[in-house]
């Protein structure tokens, strides 16, 4: 992920052995990372169980918050492409019943939308 694409709030694709690295004390046996994204200092990690955010707070970085969404609670969600001169792609996820999407993330142009997509459906749609 370059600098100005995470200065512009892009989310880069991280390597999943990375993640493993990182955030693998979170999770459950049998569970592993599929896909992960990084955002300047916050992360969001697809696992074969659960969506994983990352929250890292504060000037230090000293205290993170770790939200579990299980996919069973995501009840929509939709990608937006790149377009010509709109060179970022967007993710939108609605958990439960709510009317607006409960999390919405940006994507530079290295991430392909579609895997996204596809991991998601396979997830959510089961």
């Amino acid at each position: 992920m370059g600098l100005f694409s995470g200065i512009m709030g892009n989310a880069g694709a991280v390597n999943p052995d990375d993640l493993q690295k990182d955030f693998g004390k979170l999770l459950i046996e049998d569970e592993s990372i599929e896909m992960g994204f990084k955002l300047i200092r916050d992360t969001f990690i697809f696992t074969n169980k659960r969506l994983i955010l990352v929250d890292v707070q504060g000037l230090t970085g000293s205290k993170v918050e770790y939200l579990s969404i299980a996919y069973k609670a995501i009840t929509r969600f939709s990608v937006e492409t790149t377009g010509t001169f709109d060179l970022d792609a967007e993710l939108k996820i609605w958990i439960s019943s709510e009317a607006l999407p409960s999390i919405s993330k940006r994507f530079n142009k290295s991430v392909n939308v579609y895997d996204v997509q596809a991991l998601l459906a396979r997830h959510v749609l089961k």
